[in-house]
């Protein structure tokens, strides 16, 4: 819908449906001393850890993979169960033993996982980990394994098996019912369904504890723009750009749907800036193109398009169906494509 509305890292292969925020759990690699959580920045979350500690996961920024136009809706009228991060369930990480072998060895292959040479690569790390520790009884069993089952989900997400994801999600929450990150992520999934009011309640209960997170409030932004609500929309949109300035694709959102809404004079400037910032944005460069053309500043417009690289915004069933565009622009620059004037808004 978005300039990539919920995010999927590593996807060279993929362009995103929206921009996204995936979340990933690692473990970093540091003298084995203490193991504690730590999760990268997302729009997707990943669970990582280190033979020394685990950190209290960040975010990472990724890019949905283009499943839009292959995903099956079959079970997308079955409503999700409500959900509420018990962050209180938290385990007190200090109480691992460091020096546990199998723990040492967990946290290995988890960081083997992330640094997999391709997703199919890392997909079969996390089911290896996944098959040898999930029936361990140990004090760390049920974190090492949910963030193996929520990786997982990211890396089956990516390769647009979101049914599957889905599952591994399901698990992970389960297993680590503290945990925001395959809240998020599922969240993910089911906006990939096109079961957008499930997807708004899962980023309503990563925004219910802890109420600075972009991520959360940019894919809260997808959800509701997924439902037609652009006005709500951009009201999220701004808050995660509030929150994190540097995330730009939570502007580039705001641009968009500012546009969508009739806002064109503060989208066109806000596209503008992101492209002052990014000059090799290329969303923000097609966006900026069809807004041009349908103002009726076609020189502008033919100026913008030329520093388009991207051939699939000539593709108009990709730009509806899988890069999923705001209405009004995506009918602007498939005006544009066209050489056909579109009558101004009022």
């Amino acid at each position: 819908m978005l300039a990539s509305r919920n995010c999927v890292q590593g996807l060279g292969e993929h362009i995103p449906l929206k921009h996204v925020t995936l979340k990933t759990s690692h473990l970093k690699r540091r003298p084995l001393k203490a193991l504690h959580a730590s999760v990268q920045e997302s729009c997707v979350q990943v669970e990582t850890g280190t033979s020394a500690t685990f950190h209290p996961q960040s975010r990472r920024i990724l890019f949905a993979s283009a499943v839009g136009t292959c995903l099956s809706l079959a079970g997308s009228g079955v409503a999700a169960e409500p959900v509420i991060v018990q962050t209180k369930l938290t385990p007190n990480q200090s109480l691992y033993d460091p020096k546990d072998p199998d723990l040492v060895d967990a946290a290995l292959m988890m960081q083997d996982g992330l640094n997999a040479a391709d997703v199919q690569a890392e997909e079969a790390v996390w089911t290896k980990i996944i098959d040898k520790y999930k029936d361990y009884d140990r004090q760390w069993t049920a974190d090492i394994v949910g963030r193996a089952y929520g990786n997982r989900g990211n890396a089956r997400t990516r390769q647009g098996r979101i049914e599957e994801a889905l599952a591994d999600y399901n698990e992970a929450i389960r297993l680590s019912p503290w945990s925001p990150n395959p809240v998020l992520n599922r969240g993910i999934a089911y906006e990939a369904l096109g079961r957008y009011a499930d997807a708004a309640e899962q980023y309503k209960a990563v925004i219910a504890v802890d109420e600075t997170d972009p991520a959360g409030w940019n894919n809260l932004g997808n959800s509701v723009a997924g439902m037609g609500n652009w006005e709500e929309a951009v009201t999220y949109y701004a808050k995660a750009a509030q929150l994190a300035p540097g995330f730009s694709f939570a502007a580039a959102n705001e641009a968009l749907g500012l546009y969508q809404i009739g806002q064109t004079t503060r989208a066109l400037k806000e596209m503008r800036a992101l492209l002052r910032r990014y000059p090799t944005f290329t969303d923000m460069r097609a966006g900026l193109a069809a807004a041009l053309w349908a103002e009726g500043l076609e020189g502008q417009a033919e100026s913008q398009w030329e520093r388009v690289d991207d051939s699939r915004y000539k593709d108009r069933d990709w730009l509806v169906n899988v890069r999923k565009w705001p209405p009004r622009l995506s009918e602007a620059l498939i005006a544009f494509l066209d050489l056909r004037s579109i009558p101004k808004q009022a």
